[in-house]
């Protein structure tokens, strides 16, 4: 740990302290903090508790956002981009949300304290992990397969344990402040829906049918309604699963919310759009992996045991999450892929983009949609053309 990091820490470790005594009412040190990672605006440590009345559990972890959350009335959220303030308040009322879940529900760590002044959480540790891009990149079987079934079980539990809780979830924001009620993804969404079809065209040369247009629109609408709505951190990109004894376990509720759970099995499907990573999933572990997590699901929806509608709602959220990667990811625009997550699945955005469409190509035509199909097929041939 260099020397400012060990600086931050020992801040980071001091505000947990304070935030854990405050609570319990008596002292509590907190020692051996050990980083776990983090971007340049976060720390997250796992800490030691070395001295305690109470019985909280040996380690924990903590997570802290530099600054301080600013007034409420005084944050604007523009569309399509959600404040640092913004993306704080909804992780912390989506851990409190998932707390109150049974243990056997809970998607990952339960929250132990927080401060929202300071930005920082005090969370259970899950103990000995694997990071789900680890156990990819290692390309191991059937480690990797069982890894990707277990993350489509725990997303059906998460997603059966939570139906019909949203008035829950949405007077926890209110606590806050309605102003964070605001979904960032779903302004993403609706944004795409309106300037993709100018990007493709300036990109590719390539026009949108108006069919299709219809169709994303549709798709869209999955993240502010849907029929099956449930908690979704929407963030599941390979650093935010970890695999453990307990199977799959969820991290990082910047973006937690309640919206259609088929985009969520849909976000695996289509290799995790919200970075540039590269999975290879063949037809057989895909259809397994809806399987599975149609399975935890179909006793809260039964109308998901119909094979036609499952296989209609999973083409519908895999369009809009291509649809959301291409808005991120078409543009040379450098600061919008810097922002991407890099890790060891990450390819050029050429690649990402183009076996995203393919697939997309591919499950459309499989259902008999053609055409999704022959527009993805299109874009696919300009994408290996222009951007190769």
């Amino acid at each position: 740990m260099t020397a400012l990091l060990a600086e931050r820490a020992t801040e980071v470790v001091s505000a947990a302290q304070q935030l854990l005594t405050k609570r319990m009412g008596a002292p509590v040190k907190l020692s051996d903090p050990a980083e776990l990672s983090g971007s340049g605006r976060t720390t997250v440590l796992r800490v030691r508790v070395a001295e305690n009345a109470f019985s909280l559990p040996r380690t924990l972890i903590v997570k802290q956002v530099r600054g301080s959350v600013a007034d409420p009335k005084n944050v604007t959220i523009m569309p399509g981009v959600a404040s640092v303030d913004s993306a704080f308040l909804r992780e912390a009322v989506s851990y409190q949300f998932t707390t109150a879940l049974s243990r056997g529900e809970r998607p990952g760590a339960y929250l132990i304290a927080h401060s929202l002044p300071d930005r920082l959480l005090v969370l259970s540790d899950l103990g000995e992990n694997t990071k789900l891009t680890d156990v990819l990149r290692s390309g191991a079987e059937p480690a990797a397969q069982n890894a990707m079934m277990a993350f489509a079980q725990a997303l059906g539990r998460m997603h059966a344990a939570t139906v019909g809780r949203e008035l829950d979830f949405v007077a926890l924001l209110r606590r806050v402040d309605v102003l964070h009620r605001v979904d960032g993804i779903a302004q993403q969404a609706e944004a795409a829906v309106t300037e993709v079809p100018a990007m493709l065209r300036r990109e590719l040369g390539i026009d949108v049918p108006d069919e299709v247009a219809d169709q994303v629109a549709h798709g869209a609408r999955l993240f502010g309604g849907g029929r099956f709505r449930a908690f979704s951190p929407s963030d599941l990109c390979p650093d935010n699963v970890i695999i453990n004894d307990e199977g799959a376990r969820i991290l990082d509720y910047e973006w937690g919310g309640f919206r259609d759970a088929t985009l969520d099995i849909a976000y695996a499907l289509v290799s995790f759009p919200g970075c540039l990573c590269d999975i290879e999933l063949s037809r057989e572990l895909a259809t397994q992996m809806v399987e599975a997590w149609r399975a935890e699901v179909v006793g809260v929806w039964p109308a998901l045991a119909d094979d036609d509608l499952l296989a209609e709602k999973i083409l519908e959220a895999r369009l809009i999450w291509v649809w959301l990667s291409t808005y991120w990811f078409l543009p040379a625009d450098h600061t919008r892929i810097a922002a991407a997550r890099e890790h060891g699945l990450s390819v050029p955005r050429s690649d990402a983009l183009l076996n995203r469409w393919a697939g997309l190509a591919e499950d459309a035509r499989c259902l008999g949609n053609d055409a999704v199909g022959d527009f993805a097929e299109g874009v696919c041939a300009l994408l290996d053309e222009h951007l190769s």
